[in-house]
């Protein structure tokens, strides 16, 4: 695997990950900021209800949320892989292990989907706490991150 990647590019990978998590991140909150409206599209009437449709928020969040699950299921590959690249191993702590949560933390919110769409109302809080809590770690893993990419350029 080393002779397939030049040495000269390999310590610029370390930054692909970084910047994809922090457009996940702000694709993570427009996510929650359309389905926050398809609720309350669901509970409006008259012409809220009417100006809301029109924002076709539903089909938003479910196109949004698609993207926002691949980009985390390929950015945590992504991550893995450049790290195991530049230092032939994992570095086993806790930025890996929330990320691997998180990956199947968006996978299980996902899976939800079908079952909201049948009007099963334990699924959709459940989606809803499960986001909460994703966009929560999401910052934190942010924050820790960073950190990385401190030590990173330190190195550099």
């Amino acid at each position: 695997m080393d002779s397939l990647i030049p040495e000269s590019i390999k310590p610029w990978l370390n930054f692909g990950h970084p910047l994809l998590m922090w457009v996940l991140l702000a694709v993570a909150l427009y996510a929650g900021y359309t389905g926050m409206k398809v609720r309350k599209t669901r509970s409006a009437t008259g012409e809220e209800k009417k100006e809301l449709v029109k924002g076709q928020f539903r089909t938003k969040h479910f196109q949004i949320g698609s993207l926002l699950l691949a980009g985390m299921v390929l950015g945590t590959l992504g991550g893995m892989a450049v790290t195991y690249i530049n230092n032939g191993k994992l570095f086993l702590g806790p930025h890996l292990l929330v990320g691997l949560g998180m990956t199947g933390l968006i996978a299980i919110s996902a899976s939800l989907a079908p079952l909201m769409q049948n009007g099963k109302d334990w699924a959709r809080y459940t989606h809803i706490a499960a986001n909460t809590l994703l966009v929560g770690l999401f910052a934190w893993q942010a924050v820790t991150g960073m950190d990385i990419v401190s030590r990173i350029l330190d190195n550099f």
